[in-house]
Order: C-alpha cells, then structure tokens, then sequence
C-alpha cells in the first residue's frame, strides 16, 4: 500500500455524522486528510484498490455517490440519480449495459439504495450509469445492504 502521510502506509477512512471523510494513519493514530463535498452524514465509505488505490468511493444520506482522490484531495465525480440514502462499493465484475457499453471491472462501481435501486457507475465517464436494477416496491420496500457473489 502507498504510503499518505507517514508510518508504514496503512491507512483507514471512516464516514461521518459530520458529512465529511476522515482519514487517518493506522501507525500513527493521526488524522492526515478529510474531505468535504457532502451535505448529510456519511453512510458507507470504500478505499480503493488496484487502479483505484489512491480513491475514497463515498455514499450519503444526502442521496449523492462521491468519488475523491486522496493524492489531489479533490472529488472526482459526484453521482447523483438515487432519491434516497444509499451504500457504495467497488465491483468485481465488467459490466454491460442494454446499449452494449462495457464497464471494467476496476472501473465500475455499484450503489443500492432505500430508493430501491442497485445502480452501477462508470466511474471514467463522468457521470454515466450502466445499469439499474430496481427492487419489487411493495415485497422489498428498501435497499438497505447488499453482496455480490460470484
């Protein structure tokens, strides 16, 4: 892992009630960064890896999906299409969308929410989403945690 801040490079992020993303050094117990773009509290934070080491994928009860670079400490991309608070994680899998437009696996995010949509992201084209999956209103009411399995 890239070293932010000092000590041997292990890192932790966390969500807060105070809308912003902490982030701290594991070694030295110090907060080194923190951002700040949204405007309720933060429900689910994801580090990422691979080619995405150096982001913080975020989601909010403000509705939005927040992508941040850590190395810029500067937001990336701001999704906005859920009606309610939701959680995001990074996917494992490529993508496919109904107009044959292909997500990689190291590109793709997905955010479900008590909208009742899983919704996956291309985090590279500013703003697209690939896929909606919507939920059965009256037998699910809401999204409120989801896994992939593979």
């Amino acid at each position: 892992m890239q070293t932010y801040g000092g000590g041997n490079g292990y890192t932790i992020c966390s969500g807060s009630f105070g809308n912003t993303i902490p982030i701290w050094d594991i070694e030295t117990t110090k907060q080194f960064n923190i951002f700040k773009g949204h405007t309720d509290y933060v429900r689910s934070v994801k580090h990422g890896s691979n080619e995405l080491l150096n982001t913080i994928l975020s989601g909010s009860h403000d509705k939005s999906v927040r992508l941040c670079d850590i190395r810029s400490n500067k937001q990336i991309q701001a999704f906005n299409e859920h009606t309610s608070a939701l959680f995001v994680e990074y996917s494992p899998f490529v993508i496919v969308n109904n107009d044959g437009v292909v997500g990689g696996s190291s590109n793709v995010m997905y955010s479900g929410s008590c909208d009742n949509t899983i919704r996956f992201w291309d985090i590279r084209s500013n703003k697209n989403q690939l896929y909606v999956i919507k939920g059965d209103r009256k037998e699910d009411k809401e999204i409120i945690s989801f896994k992939l399995y593979h």
